[in-house]
């Protein structure tokens, strides 16, 4: 395990704004038990965004969990985050890894491929993440993985991240082929009550609750 902030597993909340209640629904999934937020939004207002992931990242040291900013290492860097996760066309590990510094987490989409999944582990990414399992609202044309690809990344010694169409209800499907977090986004932050949302992943879970 490289990092700290990785140690436990557990439930990795990615945020789906803009939305007006950004900071009240956030706040639940923190208060629910999500041990990692994802600061996610593809807008360009980057005013908002640095005023939005400078809050988060203050709500997030208050429940001691890790802020990671998506796709924009300039953003990290500005809010003080705990890292940044990037896609294929996000950016590069290495020249996120020099502008971050040597603490910083640098999370990496995998996809369904176990041969980017070694070169991202050769580059230094700290987790990798693998998806989509499921049919996915926010991605319903991404590509699908299967739970293999969880037992063949296993041996590359980084925890492993599933995304896509999660549910409570297939969570423990996931975890049981040796997922180390679950990346939720529409079951988190698109279905009632967020606070609740959490809890049942985050029970999924023992050890990250307990270290909360």
């Amino acid at each position: 395990m490289r990092h700290r902030l990785l140690a436990h597993g557990g439930l990795y909340a990615i945020s789906n704004g803009p939305r007006d209640d950004l900071l009240d629904v956030c706040a639940a999934a923190l208060a629910g038990g999500a041990r990692l937020l994802q600061y996610r939004d593809k807008t360009r207002d980057s005013a908002r965004r640095l005023a939005e992931a400078c809050a988060l990242q203050s709500l997030c040291t208050t429940y001691a969990a890790a802020l990671i900013i998506n796709d924009d290492v300039g953003l990290a860097l500005r809010c003080g985050a705990a890292g940044v996760h990037l896609g294929a066309d996000d950016g590069d590990v290495v020249d996120a890894r020099r502008h971050l510094g040597a603490d910083a987490v640098i999370g990496a989409s995998c996809y369904n491929s176990i041969e980017r999944a070694r070169h991202l582990a050769a580059l230094g990414a700290d987790y990798l993440a693998f998806g989509t399992f499921f049919p996915s609202p926010t991605k319903p044309q991404a590509r699908r993985a299967t739970t293999d690809l969880l037992q063949a990344a296993r041996p590359l010694g980084l925890p492993l991240v599933a995304i896509g169409g999660i549910t409570p209800d297939n969570a423990p499907s996931l975890v049981a082929a040796g997922a180390d977090f679950l990346a939720v986004i529409s079951a988190l932050f698109s279905a009632g009550d967020v606070q609740a949302n959490a809890r049942r992943f985050a029970s999924l879970f023992p050890e990250s609750t307990e270290s909360a």
